[in-house]
């Protein structure tokens, strides 16, 4: 029993670590936008050079949270090598959902992050179309780095073969009906997630506001 106990944890370990390094690092990018939000829109910086070398950054990264959802295509090789019934349903599905919904929530997060600055600005009503604006522009931004595997630093390093592709690739048909349909799961996802998101933050707000009530008990006559 013992014996059997450990060739299975070590099994599943293996299975785990199959997919850590690149897990790990797709989420390290899908964290870098939410940060930079942090940083930009939630610190009350000035808008200086800096800042908007940071807010250029931010766009660069932002692609890399939803990005993730993409990686389930990972996860359809994964059942194809022969693992059990169990190993897929208890440890490899888990294992995807739980990175795959980190990322986006650093999206959503990233974007509640700006809609806060635009509200705090008097910018509000342009909330809804900066986040569908981002939501095109991190379609865009999935299809290149899925299809012609371009990272988000090539949007510095070289930007012009970046800007020849995006043109290249918007002439064709499949492009665009790839880079729409991304919008579509990215804007519908986000919208679940983000009342999802702001309901968990107002109800900590409450709980947070609620005089904390004593329980003393009354003397007996």
């Amino acid at each position: 029993m013992k014996f059997e106990l450990i060739r299975w944890t070590s099994h599943i370990l293996r299975v785990l670590s199959r997919n850590l390094d690149w897990m790990t690092w797709n989420l390290f990018l899908a964290f870098v936008p939410l940060l930079l939000s942090i940083w930009l829109f939630r610190s009350r910086q000035k808008r200086s050079p800096i800042w908007w070398a940071g807010f250029l950054a931010f766009l660069a990264f932002l692609p890399n949270a939803p990005y993730l959802l993409t990686d389930i295509i990972h996860l359809i090789h994964d059942i194809r090598a022969n693992y059990s019934v169990w190993m897929i349903t208890l440890i490899l599905i888990p294992q995807y959902l739980l990175v795959i919904l980190a990322g986006f929530e650093a999206y959503v997060i990233s974007l509640i992050n700006l809609g806060y600055y635009l509200h705090r600005h008097e910018r509000g009503k342009f909330i809804l179309w900066t986040e569908l604006a981002l939501h095109g522009l991190s379609a865009v931004g999935i299809y290149l780095g899925r299809f012609l595997r371009f990272n988000s630093w090539d949007f510095i390093t070289q930007p012009d073969a970046v800007f020849t592709s995006v043109l290249d690739e918007l002439v064709g048909k499949w492009p665009v009906v790839v880079m729409a349909v991304t919008f579509v799961v990215i804007a519908g996802l986000y919208w679940l997630m983000k009342q999802v998101t702001l309901g968990i933050i107002l109800r900590r707000r409450l709980k947070a506001t609620q005089p904390q009530s004593n329980h003393t008990d009354s003397p007996t006559a």
